[in-house]
């Protein structure tokens, strides 16, 4: 069993070391733990794990090698993936409410314990996907097993909350938010925009802030008599610029565009920040506003003449474009090309600013070969994916000296 933990952990992609769980084992042998799984749980976790962002890691290997031996109501990958609806979830929320009221009127409640044994005999008898009915593990139906469904009561098995009715729910992960591989949310963004920071004291401003080093080494020099030395106070030296896809295969990113937009222009990190919509690739006009309507725009010329070399670009789109509209000149089916393709005005921005890195929702590994456009712009841009661990790895290359 601990074998085949250390394993699952490895395969998760925790990188524990043999000493770590020789120290784990050392625990075990001290009796540290008792006879509670509990307190292993948290023991392991403390000697294992290195960072917040492994915790869902660990619970995974955790559950797979230890709970389902504990319970009968270990829940399968693929169990997981029929009931995963988020794509839906809205729809289904609708449904739920509409159907409330009636199976408030007409349910027949069970007893927990009745609701465990018939889950435990779905889930032995289930081989295939159920959703919209009232007896298999399913969702968006009236069955006591599953998630965004109309039931008040039961087991909610994956999916998010709907009624908050549930007594038990099997399958949460409460560290999914922890990991360095999800996608971002709001908070995340403005963490990691912290790290594009480049403070310069070369202002022509007033010396109103106290030099600390400067004071102390005043003093000694002055024999220990306060010798108070002021500086200017550091500015924020950087310049963003954010130049977003908008639209078409993007409509799903939307929010996630929303969150960063908002995290850059309320973060005051930065000297000057200015934000610009595409469709698809980079043409000769920029839209201002996310619904690129054609007129409300302004020259992707005018961009490069009014914001020098020294803004750092950040480039957010899926690159999930056809050919024709990255290599032809007349590639822009919403707009002027200004007689160059896509491609050509890629590389006219990678020439004019010296620091730009592409930020892909749902990067491909590696070239993919299906995904010729993208393969194209991951060989002019650092392309990363729009995770923490992404995000992060993009803030460092703007901010690197060469």
């Amino acid at each position: 069993m601990f074998t085949k933990f250390f394993h699952s952990l490895r395969e998760k992609g925790l990188h524990v070391t043999l000493g770590e769980f020789l120290t784990l084992q050392d625990a075990l042998s001290q009796n540290l733990c008792g006879s509670s799984l509990t307190q292993f749980y948290y023991v392991a976790r403390m000697i294992l794990v290195k960072s917040e962002t492994d915790y869902d890691k660990f619970d995974m290997a955790f559950e797979e090698c230890f709970k389902a031996a504990e319970h009968e109501r270990e829940i399968t990958s693929q169990m997981m993936r029929w009931l995963d609806k988020s794509d839906l979830q809205e729809l289904a929320d609708e449904e739920a409410r509409a159907q409330l009221n009636e199976l408030e009127d007409l349910q027949v409640h069970m007893d927990k314990e009745e609701v465990e044994q018939k889950f435990r005999e779905r889930l032995r008898d289930q081989d295939s996907e159920h959703n919209g009915g009232s007896f298999w593990i399913g969702s968006m139906g009236k069955t006591s097993f599953g998630n965004s469904g109309g039931n008040v009561g039961g087991l909610r098995v994956g999916g998010k909350t709907g009624h908050q009715s549930a007594f038990a729910v099997i399958g949460e992960r409460k560290y999914r938010d922890f990991r360095d591989d999800r996608v971002l949310d709001n908070r995340q963004f403005q963490m990691a925009f912290r790290k594009l920071r480049q403070f310069s004291s070369r202002l022509d401003i007033p010396e109103t802030e106290l030099d600390i080093n400067g004071t102390v080494d005043k003093t000694c020099n002055n024999g220990g008599c306060l010798q108070i030395v002021m500086q200017k106070p550091r500015k924020n030296a950087v310049k963003l610029l954010l130049l977003m896809d908008s639209g078409g295969t993007m409509i799903p990113y939307s929010s996630l565009l929303n969150d960063l937009f908002q995290a850059v222009h309320k973060s005051n990190h930065y000297k000057d920040v200015k934000s610009y919509y595409f469709h698809n690739c980079i043409y000769s006009k920029l839209y201002k506003t996310p619904e690129c309507e054609n007129g409300d725009w302004i020259d992707t010329d005018w961009m490069f003449r009014n914001l020098d070399s020294d803004y750092k670009v950040l480039i957010v789109g899926d690159a999930a474009m056809a050919p024709e509209e990255l290599y032809s000149d007349t590639g822009n089916y919403r707009g002027p090309n200004g007689g160059l393709s896509g491609w050509e005005w890629l590389n006219l921005v990678k020439k004019h600013y010296k620091k730009v890195v592409w930020l892909n929702p749902k990067m491909a590994p590696g070239h993919a070969p299906w995904r010729e456009a993208e393969t194209a712009v991951k060989g002019l841009f650092p392309m990363y994916k729009l995770t923490v661990d992404g995000l992060n790895q993009a803030m460092v290359k703007l901010m690197v000296n060469k």
